[in-house]
C-alpha cells in the first residue's frame, strides 16, 4: 500500500473547519508522491468533530482525491451501534475506498468483545475495512489471535498495528494470510515494520514531509534499504518531534513554520508550549525545511 498520511483537518481561527486548506492540503499530497489519504483519525482531531463535520471532512478527501490515491476514512466509536451507523453513513460517501476503524476506547473490552465489535462493523458494509490498533489510546490491545479471526471476514484488509509491539507485530506477519495488509501505525517503526513483511505505513510526518515519507517507504518496499536508511536517519528526529506534546499539536505547528497551514486546534488538545515550538523552529531550520518557504516568500 505504500505510505499514507493520517491527515490533520485545519481549522480557522473560529474553530470552523476550513475546507479551502483541507482541499489544498490533500492536492499537495498527492502531487507530492502519497499513496493513499487517512482523514478523520486521530491525527485529525476526529473525537472533536461533530458527526455533521466528520461526515464532511471525508467527504472533501474522497472528492478532492478523484480516484487518484485510495482514501480510508476513519469510523471509530466505543459504542457498536453508533460504530455500524457511522460505517454505513460512510459507505455513501462517493469515491470513499474504505474505512479505518480502531478498537472501542474507555470500555476496556475483551477479546471477544473486540472480535464482535468489528465483525460486526465489517458486516454492515461492503466497503474494505482497515482495523486500527492503538492501545496506547483506547486502553486494550488487539491481539494477534483475534486479528487472525478477523481476517477470515471478506472485507477485513488489513491493520494499522500501533502497539508499538515489535514481537507481536512479528508474530501478525508471520500467520496472518497473504495478502491481508499490516500496516506500521508509528514512524519511528516504519522501516522494521516493512524489513519484515509489512505493507507500508500510516504516517503523522508526511502530513509535512509527504514525498520525503513516501520515498523512504518506497525505498523499504522495494528493498533499497540503504536509501531506506539515509532518509530514516535524516528525518528520524522529525518523526520523533511530533510527538514531543500530545499530537496534534506539534505537527501542526510544523506545518505552519513551513507555510502548510495553521496551529489552532480544538480543546481538550492546545497548541505546543514556547519551549518546544523553539525546539521545533530549531529542527526544522536546521532540516532545510524552511528553504522553500523563503524561496516561495521571495518569488511572491
Amino acid at each position: 500500500m505504500g505510505c499514507g498520511t493520517a491527515l490533520v483537518t485545519p481549522f480557522r481561527s473560529d474553530l470552523s473547519v476550513d475546507e479551502s486548506a483541507l482541499r489544498s492540503l490533500v492536492e499537495w499530497q498527492i502531487a507530492s508522491g502519497i499513496g493513499f489519504l487517512v482523514p478523520c483519525g486521530t491525527t485529525g482531531e476526529a473525537a472533536t468533530l461533530t458527526e455533521q463535520e466528520w461526515l464532511r471532512v471525508v467527504e472533501i478527501v474522497a472528492e478532492t482525491a478523484a480516484g487518484r490515491v485510495p482514501v480510508f476514512g476513519g469510523c471509530t466509536s466505543n459504542a457498536t451501534h453508533e460504530a455500524v451507523a457511522k460505517a454505513k453513513k460512510l459507505a455513501r460517501v462517493k469515491g470513499l475506498t474504505g474505512i479505518l476503524t480502531a478498537n472501542p476506547y474507555y470500555n476496556k473490552p475483551g477479546q471477544e468483545g473486540q472480535y464482535l465489535h468489528f465483525r460486526a462493523i465489517a458486516e454492515a458494509v461492503e466497503l474494505p475495512v482497515l482495523l486500527y490498533n492503538i492501545p496506547g489510546r483506547t486502553g486494550v490491545n488487539l491481539e494477534p489471535a483475534t486479528v487472525l479471526r478477523l481476517a477470515e471476514i471478506p472485507n477485513i484488509v488489513g491493520v494499522k498495528e500501533s502497539s508499538g509491539n515489535i514481537a507481536q507485530i512479528t508474530e501478525l506477519l508471520t500467520t496472518v494470510p497473504a495478502g491481508f495488509k499490516v500496516l506500521a501505525g508509528d514512524d519511528s517503526l516504519a522501516l522494521p515494520v516493512l524489513a519484515l513483511g509489512g505493507a507500508g505505513l500510516v504516517s503523522v510526518a508526511s502530513n509535512v514531509i509527504p514525498a520525503e515519507m513516501s520515498a523512504m517507504v518506497r525505498a523499504g518496499l522495494d528493498g533499497n534499504w540503504e536509501k531506506a536508511r539515509q532518509l530514516n536517519r535524516r528525518y528520524f528526529r522529525l518523526m520523533q518531534a511530533h510527538f514531543w506534546e500530545a499530537s496534534p499539536a506539534p505537527v501542526k505547528a510544523v506545518m505552519k513554520m513551513i507555510g502548510r497551514g495553521d496551529d489552532v486546534l480544538r480543546l481538550p488538545m492546545v497548541p505546543v508550549t514556547d519551549a518546544t515550538r523553539r525546539k521545533l523552529e530549531a529542527l526544522v531550520s536546521e532540516l532545510g525545511l524552511l528553504d522553500s518557504v523563503r524561496e516561495e516568500r521571495k518569488a511572491s
